[in-house]
């Protein structure tokens, strides 16, 4: 209504009181409008701070409301609602919409001798190494498939290791292993659990559980919710990196970089993460809780 009366020379020469009573306003408001009208308005500014937080690192363009209302706290700031941030993001055009999700790859071995599911989808932990998960998944290459299996802590939910292969051999699932009870020295009793694939049904990999001492929990055959915290890690990592990406025109080993580089560097330790008090990244919360403890 006030751009009838933005015109200067008309200003100038029709009283404001006669123009404001003419379009019904009040003089005070037409001050006030007149005054802001160039000012940037609120949601801009949370742009600004936005583009800033995305611009820290180049897979920080798939963090959603959550996960940018977090990082603006982080930021110092606190009085920004989650309509807000929406309104924000929606002008921005920086809401995402939702991508696909992996199906599941491994296939059950019905014969065999599958063990208890201890977790019962209680993904929760009140300490590292109390609950592992894992699983694999695949991605396509130039040169065949490549496939990952991680180990999954529920503390945090940090990925302590990432074993990629061209096959999905139970050697895969026991590297992986390996390679997380190197790098943590956990002790005796840790939980790690898996579907039923016939991988983690096999005497090699119940043995090499076995020899650390772990106790082995396993979702019963088509259940993917039983492990439905370790999918999730999956339907991340693929949407927010790999289907961004033509993997079917990359190597192997040239995917393999991206996703170490994503999962090890990006996802441990600069991604926000909503599940953690405060959003701070996987590594970053376990070593924070650690100097706690230590300090306790």
């Amino acid at each position: 209504m006030f751009a009838y009366i933005k015109d200067q020379s008309v200003e100038e020469s029709i009283p404001v009181i006669k123009m404001c009573k003419s379009l019904n306003v009040s003089e005070t408001g037409f001050y006030k409008w007149k005054r802001n009208r160039n000012r940037p308005k609120a949601w801009q500014l949370l742009l600004v701070q936005m583009h800033e937080i995305l611009d820290e690192h180049p897979d920080n363009e798939n963090y959603g409301i959550e996960r940018m209302q977090l990082a603006l706290k982080q930021k110092g700031i606190i009085k920004c609602s989650r309509s807000t941030v929406i309104r924000a993001m929606r002008k921005g055009n920086l809401l995402h919409k939702s991508r696909r999700s992996p199906n599941g790859l491994t296939k059950s071995d019905k014969k065999a001798n599958r063990p208890d599911n201890v977790i019962k989808r209680d993904f929760t932990a009140s300490k590292p190494n109390e609950k592992w998960l894992t699983d694999i998944t695949e991605i396509p290459c130039s040169d065949g498939k490549l496939y990952v299996a991680p180990i999954f802590d529920c503390f945090g939910g940090e990925i302590i290791s990432l074993a990629m292969d061209s096959h999905m051999r139970k050697e895969l699932c026991i590297n992986a292993v390996k390679e997380a009870y190197k790098l943590r020295n956990p002790g005796n009793g840790v939980i790690i659990h898996s579907d039923a694939g016939s991988q983690y049904t096999s005497e090699k990999y119940k043995n090499t559980l076995g020899g650390f001492k772990a106790i082995q929990s396993m979702s019963d055959v088509g259940k993917c919710y039983d492990n439905s915290r370790m999918e999730s890690f999956f339907a991340t990592l693929k949407k927010e990196k790999v289907y961004k990406i033509n993997t079917k025109k990359l190597k192997r080993e040239e995917v393999k970089t991206i996703v170490w580089r994503y999962v090890m560097t990006y996802y441990n330790r600069q991604r926000i993460c909503t599940v953690n008090e405060g959003g701070f990244p996987p590594t970053v919360f376990r070593e924070m809780i650690t100097e706690k403890l230590t300090a306790a």
